[in-house]
């Protein structure tokens, strides 16, 4: 057995905290199962889907660039070509990451899949280790439902769609939330007919309806989108698969066919994989691990962060929490994690961020103000014939506090930053009112918005 001041569990915003821990002097341990290292941002989410989400991008535009007076096509596409680059980049990253790893003074690196068989003491290719103290941050990994027959079929994940050498003719979706939505887009944009099944009553739930209704609206221009639409069954079919579904309000059934099916209904944790229950962890009904607002578990020492709690299961929210633990834990501070606003995007076409409440959460405690703006109401929105997209504000009344904001349009992950940092600053309008917006850009959008504001 190996004894350890800190055990670091995952390479992605773990990374942080076995960098800093190294960096101090103390003997570290770091596991991850691999193959690939630096975590699911890296390796099958954030990074490799938006680069083939950006050409997805541009081939839309060339599309709809009559709008604009510009007749133009795409005469052709290189799947092979998009998808090797893609895998270039994530290998080179690899290199970059496993090199870091070698030159770390003081670490020890375990590639395996480690989990723990006792207090405090994890087991990975057969070797204990035993930690004083615990950094939990194993990520989650796709969450499969129990549909029937789909264990007798080759589906794809966001994982192994990562892996295609050759674009599908067509392609069924089981879900709706993020992964669904962006990989449709990037799979339509390259010519694959699509379809997407959606059990619930709209797309990406976490968004305000609104929202949600226009994104499916859009999206249905260029695909198949169904909700409400449960999947029962897979079989194989004569080309394929057919999806067997049932109308979760009619209670109707019908049959979709395409030649390869993909399943994106969310995530689930790994803290069963990692046996947490074998060192006292305790987890959530959804099987998450449990912390504190200091993001420590019940066991004094061992710190859960990133998917691995469930909490905001977003990379850049990961590597705030490593950097709140990793202040707590090496420099004695008492930082609590702050989800208050905390901002996403989702990376369709239409574009979506969104940060803070939606207008349903914010009644629960608050009397509120609304704004709407849309793109095409503003100089530059105009120019570039925005007729659809638009802003959102949700205002606290009196206190004038940006409670939530939401966008849905060309560049929204980029607008949002904005209101963010509002937020994180102080919460009120008087932040946003104080700069002087560019004239014409997109960013007079966020101004408009929160100028607009009515009681509701």
């Amino acid at each position: 057995m190996k004894n350890y001041d800190v055990i670091v569990i995952g390479s992605g915003a773990g990374a942080i905290i076995s960098d800093e821990a190294a960096g101090q002097g103390l003997k570290v341990a770091l596991i991850d199962k691999g193959p690939l290292v630096g975590g699911t941002c890296l390796n099958w989410g954030c990074i490799p889907s938006k680069m083939l989400i950006y050409t997805a991008d541009r081939i839309v535009e060339i599309e709809e660039a009559r709008k604009l007076g510009i007749e133009a096509e795409v005469k052709n596409i290189n799947f092979l070509s998009i998808m090797e680059r893609m895998r270039k980049s994530r290998q080179e990253d690899q290199l970059h990451i496993r090199e870091g790893i070698r030159q770390s003074k003081n670490l020890d690196f375990y590639e395996g899949e480690g989990y723990f068989v006792g207090d405090y003491l994890l087991e990975v290719n057969g070797e204990k280790l035993k930690g004083e103290r615990i950094f939990i941050a194993s990520g989650s990994r796709v969450l499969v439902p129990p549909i029937k027959g789909l264990e007798n079929v080759d589906y794809l994940t966001n994982e192994s769609a990562l892996e295609l050498k050759e674009r599908p003719d067509s392609l069924i979706i089981i879900g709706g939330g993020y992964v669904a939505v962006e990989f449709g887009h990037f799979f339509a944009a390259m010519g694959t007919e699509v379809t997407i099944l959606e059990m619930s009553d709209r797309l990406v739930l976490s968004e305000e309806p609104e929202i949600s209704a226009l994104l499916k609206s859009e999206l249905s221009g260029r695909m198949g989108v169904h909700t409400d639409t449960l999947a029962e069954e897979v079989k194989g079919g004569d080309h394929g698969v057919v999806v067997v579904t049932k109308d979760t309000n009619t209670g109707k059934r019908r049959e979709f066919a395409a030649q390869r099916i993909m399943m994106a209904v969310g995530r689930r944790s790994n803290a069963d994989i990692l046996k947490v229950d074998n060192t006292g962890v305790e987890t959530d009904k959804r099987g998450f691990i449990k912390v504190n607002e200091y993001l420590e578990t019940n066991r004094k020492g061992i710190f859960a962060f990133g998917d691995a709690n469930g909490q905001q299961m977003f990379r850049h929210m990961a590597n705030r929490e490593a950097e709140i633990v990793a202040q707590n834990a090496f420099y004695g501070t008492d930082i609590k994690v702050d989800y208050s606003a905390v901002p996403h995007a989702v990376y369709s076409h239409p574009q979506i961020a969104s940060v803070g409440l939606t207008e349903a959460k914010a009644r629960e405690g608050h009397d509120l103000l609304i704004g709407r703006w849309k793109y095409f109401d503003i100089a530059k929105g105009e120019a570039m014939m925005e007729k659809q997209g638009y802003a959102m504000a949700i205002v606290e009344k009196g206190s004038s506090k940006i409670l939530g904001f939401h966008i849905i349009g060309p560049y929204a992950p980029e607008l949002i930053q904005e209101v963010v940092n509002a937020m994180t600053s102080g919460g009120g309008m008087e932040e946003l009112g104080q700069g002087i917006h560019i004239h014409p850009a997109l960013s007079e959008l966020v101004q408009y918005t929160l100028s607009n504001l009515e009681e509701s």
